[in-house]
């Protein structure tokens, strides 16, 4: 019986053909914080800024082994799957439909574009995943064409393994900690498969956004689940369900090896990784790096690989990604408050701000025949205790005030 590692190695040689194993990294800035050897796997290097492109290729690969006359393939994504599937259509000179949902950023469209070239073909439709998936496959089984899962295909999970087989051949030794970003599970079974046969004595933990742990669900009921709502922020790993055939393969996993990222905190870890270290990450590329915080005690004098699994950020969401890292960092708020509708009461209220808060928004409109109007005022600060005194202050004025920073609901609404 073939071994999973020996697939994964002939994987990851096929691959070679494509592109070059990307960097792992000794990160100094990380390795002095923490006290250990933090070592980042950089798959926002790959040619499609994604490790997307492992599982596409070797599935696209596998397919054309066993069916030469297949020549369309077929995939749902608004992402780095899409990405994937495309370079590795013009590579192999076959015809790509990608379908993606009407609301995907044009960025991410042409992208997907200008990987496929001539091979692809894209489709706009449905305003949500689920609707943009059953036209893929509705086109599947209409046209004979071959669909390419995102995660839940073995070919997929044996291509992302690659990446495990590049680590050890990387850093000549076997690390005492990896930490895997989970969506959809394809990376994560096929490394832990990896590596689980090869060097059994590593230690994995696993990160899902706060906003999407499919895995997590699935460790509490024994089977994958659909979770009634997900956080669309961390757009790379944000599934709803982890894959059928990823979970059986990670059945092994102790929920305690499971951490949450809240979403507003992988900001904080974006900007620093960006501004620091000159290292472009999105969302789901920042969560093996976020966690490292938490497992500190852990780490300590240890080799950890951090696998940054993708780096396609759309700068046109920075101001977003600001925004949420200051919230978060307790530096930004945002309240409601009911203000006197008399002479000098605006004054009186600025005078209360200490002398590193910003306004950055207010919103008041007078109403006539009322002795209170409403204010929205968002505040900006150095630091985080300052507004400890500043609501002091507001309380001792007899001031109404809400706090709704952290009201997503609201926050949505009015910021």
């Amino acid at each position: 019986m073939t071994r999973f590692s020996d697939t994964a190695i002939a994987a990851t040689a096929a691959l070679r053909g494509l592109f070059p194993e990307t960097p792992l990294q000794r990160n100094d800035h990380l390795s002095v914080r923490y006290g250990a050897e933090i070592w980042l796997k950089r798959e926002d290097l790959s040619p499609v800024r994604s490790y997307k492109l492992r599982g596409a290729f070797n599935a696209m690969r596998k397919v054309r082994d066993r069916q030469p006359a297949q020549r369309e393939f077929v995939c749902a994504s608004a992402g780095n799957h899409a990405q994937g599937v495309a370079f590795a259509c013009r590579h192999f000179g076959v015809q790509g439909t990608i379908f993606m949902p009407v609301t995907t950023p044009q960025q991410k469209i042409d992208k997907t574009r200008v990987f496929g070239g001539d091979q692809v073909t894209i489709q706009l439709t449905g305003d949500y995943f689920d609707q943009t998936l059953a036209a893929a496959q509705a086109f599947c089984t209409e046209k004979g064409a071959h669909f390419l899962s995102p995660f839940d295909d073995p070919d997929v999970i044996e291509g992302q393994a690659s990446v495990a087989v590049e680590i050890l051949e990387q850093l000549g030794r076997a690390p005492d900690l990896v930490i895997l970003p989970v969506g959809g599970g394809g990376l994560s079974s096929g490394v832990t498969a990896y590596l689980r046969e090869v060097a059994p004595a590593i230690d994995f933990r696993f990160v899902e956004p706060l906003g999407g742990a499919s895995l997590m669900a699935a460790l509490r009921d024994g089977a994958p689940v659909k979770l009634p709502r997900v956080n669309s922020f961390v757009d790379g790993a944000a599934v709803a369900r982890i894959g059928a055939a990823n979970f059986a393969m990670l059945d092994w996993v102790r929920p305690d090896q499971v951490l949450l990222a809240p979403e507003d905190r992988i900001c904080v870890t974006m900007l620093e990784m960006l501004n620091v270290e000159g290292i472009v990450l999105e969302p789901a590329g920042a969560l093996s790096v976020d966690v490292l915080p938490e497992l500190a005690d852990l780490i300590r004098g240890k080799t950890v690989v951090c696998v940054t699994s993708g780096g396609n950020f759309d700068f046109e969401r920075l101001p977003e990604v600001k925004e949420r890292a200051q919230r978060y960092s307790g530096l930004k708020k945002y309240f409601i408050l009911r203000m006197p509708q008399r002479p000098g009461a605006l004054r009186e209220f600025l005078n209360m701000l200490g002398p590193d808060d910003d306004i950055t928004r207010f919103e008041y409109l007078k109403k006539s025949a009322r002795n209170f109007g409403s204010v929205l005022i968002g505040i900006e600060t150095k630091d985080a205790d300052g507004f400890r005194g500043f609501t002091d202050r507001m309380d001792a004025a007899g001031l109404a005030f809400r706090d709704i920073t952290s009201d997503e609901a609201l926050s949505e609404f009015l910021i």
